[in-house]
């Protein structure tokens, strides 16, 4: 098959998250011929897929699911473009993971090249299939380094942003709304934060020389019961997504300073960031190989997770980040080649 005769094939198989056993069991029966049953263990619906022959292990990293559908139809291909749900996100990544793990050349290179097909990217935190793989075939966190192939525009993006979610109450009392005063509206209590917030511009943080842009956003709001009742209550999910040069319980304590206004704020979830890569041979050989441009992470990715096991990751894929849950998505057919040359190169130089 060609990159572009995987990519239909990968797209054309539905893996809305959740419903991801389908595909995983396709890769499967793709890979098993080359690498036999020893070489493919499946956890759940996700792979690790390669085998380990004492050369440093070299990950390949990337989620076989989609976000729900939105009334795209089967692949289609147009103008150089290749037209389909998950086509960028991330299966052009997914495509250029399986030539890398079918070429003959990586496959007797200087390195173990495994790949990690993983579900449940696109939901909860917790419930990711990475951490499922991480915990259960826990030599992966001997791998050398780690390559995860999310939509990053042919750009080499380091690091990645983490994010916290939390509840920001406004408390008020309840009241008739034809007698106000009678009580505390926790909604317009609300307001002077919110046009503040509203107001307020990104918070530009350099690390490893890279720019990261620390940013708050309202994404869900609740308050009220009914039309002629004042609401005596007013949650918002706050989202703060910050830089790599902060710990958990830094970023914590910065939205705590950011929400002091509020009545009650409850941290509902969090994700770690990671570090900026530096010094890396690999890393540096790609730099040099691609010739791509290095960019800041302005996203949460997987490299956070492998970060926490001591594995120093990249993001480097063929999708594009503008085309990324977008009901007309799409990818540029020409992408899949430049990355598959560029990695192939890496993977299999001296």
């Amino acid at each position: 098959m060609s990159l572009l005769e995987t990519l239909t094939w990968l797209v054309d198989i539905p893996s809305v998250i959740g419903n991801e056993g389908r595909l995983c069991t396709g890769i499967a029966e793709r890979l098993l011929p080359k690498y036999g049953p020893d070489g493919v263990e499946r956890i759940g619906n996700s792979l690790v897929v390669g085998r380990r022959t004492g050369r440093p292990v070299v990950l390949i990293v990337g989620h076989i699911d989609t976000v729900p559908e939105q009334g795209q139809s089967s692949a289609t291909v147009e103008g150089g473009r290749l037209y389909g749900l998950g086509s960028s996100d991330m299966k052009a990544g997914l495509a250029v993971m399986l030539h890398l793990l079918e070429d003959p050349s990586v496959f007797v290179g200087p390195y173990d090249v495994i790949g990690i097909f993983y579900d449940k990217e696109e939901g909860p935190a917790d419930e990711n299939g990475l951490v499922q793989v991480l915990a259960k075939a826990d030599w992966l966190a001997d791998a050398n380094f780690a390559i995860v192939l999310e939509p990053t525009d042919l750009e080499l993006q380091l690091g990645c942003m983490g994010g916290i979610n939390a509840t920001v109450s406004f408390l008020g009392t309840p009241a008739h709304s034809a007698r106000p005063w009678l009580g505390e509206n926790a909604v317009t209590k609300a307001g002077r934060w919110l046009a503040e917030l509203h107001e307020r511009p990104p918070d530009p943080v350099l690390v490893g020389g890279l720019e990261f842009r620390e940013v708050y956003s309202v994404t869900k709001a609740t308050a009220g019961v009914a039309n002629n009742i004042i609401p005596g209550r007013f949650d918002l999910n706050l989202n703060y997504r910050f830089a790599p040069d902060k710990q958990p319980h830094e970023a914590e304590r910065v939205l705590r300073l950011m929400t002091a206004a509020a009545d009650e704020v409850k941290v509902e979830d969090l994700s770690n960031s990671a570090p900026v890569p530096s010094g890396h041979l690999m890393l540096e050989a790609l730099i040099e190989i691609s010739g791509a441009d290095v960019a800041p992470k302005q996203a949460w990715t997987d490299v956070a997770r492998l970060a926490e096991i001591g594995v120093a990751a990249v993001n480097y894929g063929p999708g594009e980040t503008s085309q990324a849950h977008q009901v007309g998505e799409s990818v540029a057919v020409g992408n899949l080649d430049i990355a598959f040359a560029n990695l192939v190169t890496l993977l299999t130089r001296e």
